[in-house]
This record gives structure tokens, C-alpha cells and sequence, in this order.
């Protein structure tokens, strides 16, 4: 019987029936008596396909335990002290006709080409499993057509790697793939054919647009694999996320794949290609019109476009809300208190609404624009923290305890109240100015990185000014208390006499500067001695 009459091709929609017999025409002897058969076949090879589900209904016996392993002999290599691979399978893969049990192996793009079905508890049950490339759909868990539809990306992401295959759809002698908005300042990962006929995948840095700014690289890849069939150049490769590269400098130490940050991809096909001295001649004949983003976690992609306005509109009114209005109505509450009546308390409270309404519009901006909400980035979870922050605080102005009369004791809910709706604000504040941070390394991410440098710059030194100014009026304020309370005690969280965020929201709130130096006078009366 050749080996073809004994060949089974698994189809995923049809278990694989697994028992065990009598060995009569075992294609491997020397053998046991006994042998594994496959759909009533004795020892058949199997043929799988990388990325199809394999499903065994196992019937052989008890003591007959079936696993997929790199072992050619199978009947558990360590107890000869030898090492293998187990793909599937194992003690428990084991049962009868009446109660078979279903194991299901799916062989992924790292599975070797060849490999074995066995019995864990005897050697040389088995025969041989071919493993052979499916159609990469079947091999990657996420794919995407990139610009101009000439080129397909597949990729399935990992713990700490990513494997990424990638497709023309037109013939050509190389196929390249770079990370980067243009040519310029890419990563790119070339596949073709050498002159021998053998598939090659190389790494490169490019930072200009001639041969000479095409610098070779070193990077971390596995099971790399460049074939052409009939002139369409397909190339896979497996990388880590993050380069283990420790403190060098190297180009390709820089290049990170972050899952959470859109993906940057561009393509180029051309006509030959070479890893040795680069011409002229090695460079693309088509190229993609843009970058796409590909967002890996998501499974999908994008075109690279322009600021949308509406985008564009919410970070204008976060700045508004957190750069100019809500910090506003923090130093009216702490520096305006010298205003007659209630001037600082109103100032206050506006510009606090105010800002507090804006941020929810462009909020509201951002999900309509997105289609969605998603708290997955470091930009919107420190948002959604400085608006929780924020809308806690009228909430604590409305329950806030009754102002005792002077010379009353300020009672314990009182003084918790202040420092609660202090530092309250003061956090919202800080986590506001963390997501406007955030907002523009986000936006830098999603479009171009270097007018969002500039941006940067400008928030920076906007918030500089700001820290300045606070510090000056830090300073006349501690002046201008120790003037008021020359000859006094120090002042404590609570104390009537001096505290400035005591009445933080009360309209009725009147500086007790008044009262205070009322009570401070004394009255001496001199008397002669003589009587």
C-alpha cells in the first residue's frame, strides 16, 4: 500500500476517529502489536493545515492516551532523556466508543513542517503529521488591506510579540512594509527572492530618500519565511513589542509596537532587491499614497487623515476649561478674598461652572466624533479621573456643614469639609493638566508628531507663566498675613480668625480681618498712685 492510499487530509469540519488495532501493514516497523488507527486507517500520514482547527474523537482505550508531539518515537521521550515538543494532547486525551473524548488542535504559522501523532504510554503507535501552510486568514487572527489596495496585513498579537504577515496582490521582485508616516524615518521589513531562489526578510532604518539612507538593522526576528507564487511576494516574520536591546543606541532599539497606539504602515514593491551594496536600481517602482493606521487591538485600520475640527474643538475647550477658567476660580477662592463682600465667592463659583460645563461638552464632542467611548489609553483614563474629580466638588459645596458664628468651636465635620473640598480641587486640577499632557502625546501619536512638539512647548511654558504668578502671589499673601497678625498666634485649618478657605462657596462668608482686630484692642486705664 504506497503511502499516498494511506494519506488523510483533516478536515475541520469533520472529527478525525481515532482507535487502536491489530498492526499489519505498519509503514515504520519495528512496531508494537498494536497500533493507532485514523478513520479506520492503519497509521495513515496526516495532512493538517496551519491555522485549521484539527478535531480528534479518541476511542482507542483507556490506556491508550494520544498527543501531537516532536518525538518521532512518541511513548514519552523524557523517560529516555530526551527532550520534546508537545503541540496537543496529553494523559488525558484517552477514551472508548461509548465515551470518546474530543481533543481539538489548531497548528499555528510556528508549528515545524513535520511532526507526530503517538501514544503517550507506548512508543511507535503512531506515523507522521504534515503540517502545511493554510491561506493566511486561517493563520492570523487580524487582517487589514492597506492603501491603495495593492497590499494585505495580517498580524496576531501576543503577550509580549506580534506576528506579522504581509501580501501583494500585484507581481514584483521585493515587497517592503515600513512603520512610519512617510519613507523618510521608517522602520522597514523588505521580503524577496535571492538569486539562488531562496526567501530572504531583512530590516532596515531609513532616514532619506536615496540608496545611501537605506541602513541595514538588526532585529530579533523568528520564524521568517519569503516565498512567490507566481510572482506575488508574500513574507512573514514573529518580533518582540519591545526590542531588548538595554542601553544601546541602535536605530532599531527605538522601534517599539506599542498595542494600544495606533499602528502606522506604509508599503513599496519594486523590482529587485538585494542585502549587499544598494543602487539606485533596488529602489520602489510603486509606493502607498499614505500611512494607514492600524489599530492591532482592535483588528482594524485607518487612513491617515488631518485633524478632524471636531477633535480639534475639544482640546481647545479642555484647555480653556483646564488651563484658564477652573485654575481661575481656584486662585479667586484663595487670593481675592480682600475683594468687598462677596466678589471672590461669585468670581469663584462662575469661572468653577463654567469650566466645568465646557469639559463636559468636549466630552461629549470627543465619543460623537469616535463613535464610541473607550478607556483604554493613559489620556482618557487620567479624563475621566479630573471629571470624576471635578463633578465631586459642587456635589461637596452642596453638603458642606453650616459655618459656626464667631466664637463658636469649628466643629470636626467642618475642618474634614475644608480639607476634602481643598484638596479635592487641587487633585482635579492636577489630573486635568496630566490629561492635557496626555491629550497631545495622544494626538501626536494619531497625527503629525512634530507640530504637536510645538504645542507642547507652548502648554508648557503657558503653565510656567501660570506657576510663576501663583508663586508671586504666594508671597505677598504670606507678606500681607504676617503683617495682619503681628503679635498673634499661628494659624490653624478651622481657625476663623485666619483661615482663607474657610466660607470657600458661602455668600454670606465675610473676612473676620475686622473682627478680629475688634477683639485684639485692649483698654488700659492709668490711675495715679498717689491717692
Amino acid at each position: 500500500m504506497t503511502e499516498d492510499q494511506h494519506l488523510i487530509i483533516a478536515d475541520a469540519n469533520a472529527p478525525l476517529v481515532v482507535t487502536s488495532g491489530p498492526a499489519l501493514h505498519y509503514p515504520n516497523p519495528p512496531n508494537p502489536s498494536k497500533v493507532l488507527y485514523i478513520n479506520k486507517k492503519e497509521a495513515p500520514m496526516l495532512r493538517v493545515e496551519r491555522g485549521v482547527p484539527v478535531k480528534f474523537s479518541i476511542q482507542a482505550g483507556h490506556n491508550v492516551a494520544l498527543y501531537i508531539t516532536s518525538d518521532p518515537l512518541g511513548g514519552n521521550a523524557t523517560l529516555r532523556n530526551v527532550t520534546e515538543t508537545i503541540y496537543a494532547g496529553g494523559p488525558k486525551a484517552q477514551g472508548v466508543q461509548a465515551s470518546p473524548m474530543e481533543l481539538v488542535w489548531q497548528p499555528d504559522r510556528n508549528t515545524p513542517d513535520q511532526v507526530y501523532y503517538q501514544s503517550l504510554y507506548e512508543q511507535k503507535m503512531g506515523y507522521r503529521v504534515q503540517v502545511v501552510d493554510g491561506g493566511l486568514p486561517d493563520m492570523y487572527n487580524n487582517s487589514v488591506i492597506l492603501d491603495d489596495q495593492q497590499v494585505t496585513l495580517f498580524w496576531t498579537l501576543s503577550e509580549k510579540s506580534i506576528s506579522i504577515a504581509v501580501r501583494g496582490e500585484k507581481k514584483s521582485g521585493f515587497l517592503a512594509i515600513g512603520f512610519g508616516r512617510g519613507m523618510v524615518n521608517s522602520y522597514a521589513y523588505v521580503g524577496w527572492i535571492d538569486n539562488i531562489g531562496k526567501g530572504r526578510v531583512n530590516t532596515y532604518w531609513i532616514d532619506g530618500k536615496d540608496a545611501s539612507s537605506v541602513h541595514p538593522t538588526i532585529e530579533n526576528l523568528t520564524y521568517v519565511r519569503c516565498r512567490s507564487e507566481n510572482g506575488i511576494i508574500s513574507f512573514e516574520f514573529t518580533r518582540p513589542l519591545n526590542p531588548s536591546c538595554g542601553k544601546s543606541d541602535r536605530p532599531e532599539c527605538r522601534n517599539i509596537i506599542d498595542r494600544t497606539t495606533p499602528l502606522k504602515v506604509i508599503w513599496a514593491m519594486g523590482s529587485t532587491w538585494t542585502d549587499e551594496h544598494l543602487s539606485e536600481q533596488n529602489m520602489h517602482f510603486v509606493t502607498s499614497s499614505r500611512p494607514i493606521r492600524v489599530l492591532l487591538m482592535r483588528g482594524s485600520a485607518e487612513a491617515e487623515q488631518d485633524l478632524q475640527p471636531v477633535l480639534a474643538v475639544h482640546g481647545f475647550m479642555m484647555f480653556l476649561a483646564w488651563g484658564m477658567l477652573l485654575p481661575g476660580g481656584i486662585l479667586a477662592a484663595r487670593y481675592l478674598k480682600h475683594v468687598k463682600g462677596d466678589g471672590w465667592y461669585k468670581i469663584h463659583v462662575y469661572l468653577q461652572y463654567s469650566g466645568l460645563v465646557i469639559v463636559l461638552l468636549a466630552l461629549l464632542f470627543a465619543v460623537a466624533e469616535l463613535r464610541g467611548f473607550y478607556v483604554s489609553s493613559l489620556h482618557v483614563k487620567f479624563g475621566i479621573t479630573a471629571i470624576f474629580l471635578a463633578c465631586i466638588q459642587p456635589v461637596n459645596a452642596f453638603l458642606r456643614p453650616k459655618r459656626p458664628a464667631h466664637g463658636e468651636e469649628v466643629s470636626s465635620k467642618r475642618i474634614l469639609w475644608e480639607y476634602f473640598h481643598v484638596i479635592g480641587g487641587r487633585c482635579a486640577f492636577v489630573v486635568g493638566i496630566a490629561a492635557l499632557f496626555s491629550g497631545m502625546k495622544h494626538l501626536g501619536d494619531r497625527y503629525d508628531g512634530e507640530n504637536v512638539h510645538g504645542l507642547n512647548w507652548a502648554l508648557i511654558i503657558w503653565f510656567l507663566i501660570g506657576a510663576l504668578i501663583v508663586m508671586y502671589l504666594e508671597y505677598r499673601e504670606k507678606q500681607q498675613r504676617r503683617d495682619r497678625s503681628f503679635g498673634r498666634s499661628n494659624w490653624v485649618l478651622g481657625n476663623l480668625e485666619e483661615d482663607d478657605s474657610v466660607d470657600l462657596l458661602s455668600p454670606n462668608g465675610v473676612h473676620a480681618e475686622k473682627e478680629s482686630q475688634t477683639s485684639g484692642r485692649m483698654e488700659v486705664q492709668l490711675e495715679p498712685l498717689n491717692r
